[in-house]
């Protein structure tokens, strides 16, 4: 059974309190309490070495972050090893989220990598597991279909191997809106949020799913806030700091966004600890500078390119996979080709 949590709130706590000056925000229809800054999981299995890892996770504890997001089949399971072996000790102080990637395969390859995934992150539950990167138009029938992924998550609740369920996607508003209508009970949604986004208007979670998720009483949890390699920062468009005060101001229960080096992980802390929501006028500021860019996706190439499709997603649907992808070259282990290959 799963052990109660130390974020739960009493009832006399409000869906905002601040814990170690980062406010922290209420998750769904729970009383758990989450940071609004979110620490992305990828990055920590991209850090420089094991040690670096390590160090990024306790100083993200350290800084007030409890929200950590993972995958199962990010860096091939190094970056749930990696948290796995942060968070070591400091279990009770983090919300732990990872993700399975049956990606619309059937629901024992999901109750396979559940328990894969727990062994890496050294844990007998985890508190939020999502459905990975939806983003093919029959993806919320592969899910939902019997014997799919669908069940496997409501039999690990039952078992207590995790607390809460939901899926993530970074392509198209439309299959969020499809997997709801599915009718499964999701405690979290994962989407991009950021300026871009919220002028992209055929492609925007903020305008279509955002307000969805609000109705239903669901847990926003918004990714990608700097577009994911922060181009537009790269490019002079935008601040690192002026994107992720904009998408922590959405009203989301957390933002979710990497660091790989500590002078990242620093300027995140310094935006969220003690942070303020952005005024309505500052927020609309923000998505006109975006509005020139955005009708193009030039600066959120994973809705409008290939180049953040994940290779075992586009295989399972039968889809070709682009051989330079950093995440094609760990598959077919050409980033392994060092005389010390990462044991999977």
């Amino acid at each position: 059974m799963v052990t109660a949590h130390p974020i739960e709130a009493n009832e006399h706590q409000s869906g905002m309190e601040t814990g170690r000056n980062i406010p922290l925000r209420r998750f769904g229809k729970s009383d758990i309490q989450i940071s609004a800054l979110g620490s992305g999981g990828h990055h920590i299995g991209v850090a420089k070495d094991e040690k670096t890892a390590v160090e990024l996770v306790h100083m993200a504890l350290d800084g007030g972050i409890t929200f950590y997001d993972c995958c199962w089949e990010y860096c091939r399971g190094k970056a749930e090893d990696w948290l796995g072996k942060g968070l070591k000790g400091r279990r009770d102080q983090a919300f732990l989220m990872t993700k399975v990637c049956t990606h619309g395969r059937d629901g024992t390859l999901a109750t396979q990598m559940l328990e894969q995934s727990l062994r890496r992150l050294q844990t007998d539950h985890i508190d939020l597991w999502q459905i990975h990167g939806v983003g093919f138009a029959n993806d919320p029938e592969l899910f939902i279909r019997p014997a799919g992924a669908a069940e496997a998550l409501v039999k690990a609740k039952k078992e207590g191997k995790v607390r809460f369920v939901g899926f993530t996607g970074h392509k198209d508003p439309e299959v969020h809106l499809a997997m709801l209508r599915t009718g499964f009970s999701f405690d979290a949604v994962q989407m991009p949020l950021n300026p871009f986004d919220g002028t992209f208007h055929q492609f925007s979670f903020e305008q279509k799913v955002l307000p969805e998720l609000k109705l239903r009483g669901i847990a926003v949890l918004g990714m990608k806030p700097i577009c994911g390699r922060a181009e537009p920062v790269k490019k002079g468009v935008f601040t690192a700091q002026e994107m992720l005060r904009y998408a922590m101001s959405l009203g989301v229960t957390t933002t979710i966004t990497g660091f790989s080096d500590m002078a990242t992980l620093k300027q995140n802390l310094e935006v969220a600890q003690g942070f303020t929501p952005l005024s309505e006028s500052e927020m609309q500021a923000l998505r006109d500078r975006a509005m020139p860019y955005a009708a193009d996706g030039r600066f959120e190439p994973y809705k409008v390119s290939l180049q953040f499709d994940n290779p075992e997603a586009r295989m399972a649907h039968d889809f070709p996979i682009d051989m330079q992808q950093i995440e094609t070259k760990e598959l077919v282990a050409e980033t392994q080709n060092t005389g010390w290959p990462f044991p999977y």
